[in-house]
């Protein structure tokens, strides 16, 4: 992806290292994830990894890729770890949106609002990065607040355009963005 409005508590602080620059946290949840991780190695461990788009078929002996590795961890990934996930917030807490960039595991790029107008404002105020050095208009940011979420980039008549001002002009032309 590209950009996606996170919900986070009033008094949310993204934890940072000690040089002050933010720590990455991926969005989604631990406890799945780490299910998930410990359900492949265990086929892994049987000579088989998992089958994508192949219908019911969840698992396939190893191929040549996967053979070719010589541990799970160098297949796949390391085993997810709590401390890379944005914490689990308590049930109606996290009330205010902050706009992350995900293109890696997710840093903030705003501060937190309260309502998708507000947070477009200052995106767009700011001049706050859509792609690379490429900013975006408030109304290119409101849509991309409202939708959730936006790709990193766009092809788009033969530009390359952030995913926040290409998906923008696809919402307003009635074609599906999804």
């Amino acid at each position: 992806m590209g950009r996606e409005v996170r919900m986070v508590p009033k008094d949310w602080q993204h934890p940072k290292r000690e040089d002050g620059r933010y720590i990455p946290l991926l969005k989604g949840n631990f406890a799945v994830d780490d299910a998930d991780w410990d359900e492949q190695y265990a086929a892994w461990q049987r000579g088989e990894v998992r089958a994508y788009g192949k219908g019911d078929q969840r698992w396939e002996p190893k191929c040549a890729a996967a053979l070719a590795c010589s541990t799970y961890t160098e297949w796949n990934r390391r085993r997810p770890s709590p401390d890379d996930y944005m914490p689990v917030f308590p049930e109606g807490t996290a009330t205010m949106l902050m706009m992350y960039e995900d293109t890696s595991e997710g840093t903030p790029i705003s501060p937190a609002f309260e309502t998708p107008e507000e947070l477009a404002r200052w995106l767009a105020d700011t001049n706050a990065s859509a792609f690379g050095g490429s900013g975006a208009t408030y109304e290119q940011w409101l849509s991309t607040c409202k939708r959730g979420w936006a790709i990193s980039a766009v092809l788009t008549d033969g530009n390359l355009v952030s995913g926040v001002e290409g998906l923008a002009v696809i919402a307003t032309s009635g074609k599906d963005a999804t």
